[in-house]
């Protein structure tokens, strides 16, 4: 039995993704920045809980020694990101790990509109001259973020124009990573666009929200330039401003809009729409 584990454990997708693992008996090497967190699922047997840090080379070789096939779970936005992947991806081939899941993001490019994309593309890149066997998971906009940006008077704000995305739910991402940690040589050198079963305009995002929840929504498109003023007094740093205005301008650009239909494939189960996710179905 390969030895499998799993960055991100304490984290959502990461978190879902072990306890789904054991669920069908596999043990899990959970490792995460913080191994008291009581964000863990509780080890089953035969799993473990080990402390990494990306950015760490000397911590992470020695946590993922003996490790066979490895979830890359990305780490949180930041402006050293890329290299703490790098310096992540160093380490796993350094302790001998045969093949890394990575959770990448839509339409991954060097040139991507969405500017956090262009890290993705840059740890595909470093993990394809690693030596080690890979498959990226190319998520979509996280369903569950869309109601978050709903502000406090209903109103969606950006730069989308009728563009349109097909947001996958977190919970289907997961499903999608257990599949291929448990048989990882079916996935070797295999790219997936995960995605819901719906191609979503912010309109039909108001819509939908506004329908479960019994309240007015509405979505308000902004130019560039409104985007970036209104997002002025948060203080955030440039490239965090670009990263929000350019969450909307790469779906006005479409290259996030067509669903596939790589979750029903891998796992056996079709996708959550929005309607469901709202409502605690899926």
């Amino acid at each position: 039995m390969s030895t499998i584990a799993v960055t991100g454990a304490s984290g959502h997708v990461g978190g879902l993704v072990v306890r789904l693992l054991q669920q069908d008996g596999l043990p899990v090497r959970m490792l995460t920045r913080d191994p008291a967190s009581p964000r863990l699922p509780a080890p089953a047997a035969g799993s473990a809980v080990a402390r990494v840090d990306y950015a760490d080379a000397g911590l992470s070789t020695d946590a993922l020694r003996g490790v066979d096939v490895l979830l890359m779970v990305s780490a949180h936005e930041s402006a050293t990101r890329v290299a703490e992947h790098a310096t992540f991806v160093d380490a796993a081939a350094r302790a001998g790990v045969r093949h890394v899941v990575y959770t990448s993001f839509a339409a991954a490019a060097p040139d991507a509109t969405f500017t956090l994309a262009r890290d993705h593309a840059a740890t595909e890149q470093h993990l394809r001259a690693s030596g080690m066997a890979w498959t990226f998971l190319r998520d979509n906009l996280y369903l569950d973020f869309l109601e978050q940006m709903v502000g406090p008077d209903g109103v969606i704000r950006g730069p989308a124009s009728d563009g349109r995305c097909a947001a996958v739910a977190r919970a289907d991402v997961a499903r999608v990573a257990a599949a291929v940690l448990a048989e990882p040589a079916a996935h070797a050198g295999r790219t997936y666009d995960l995605t819901g079963p719906e191609s979503l305009s912010f309109d039909d995002v108001a819509r939908i929200v506004g329908e479960v929840r019994g309240t007015h929504v509405e979505f308000h498109d902004e130019t560039v330039e409104e985007a970036y003023t209104s997002r002025a007094g948060y203080g955030a740093p440039r490239w965090q401003v670009d990263a929000w205005v350019s969450t909307y301008t790469a779906i006005a650009s479409g290259v996030m809009a067509q669903p596939t239909h790589d979750v029903e494939r891998i796992t056996g189960r079709r996708p959550t729409s929005l309607a469901e996710l709202l409502r605690g179905v899926g």
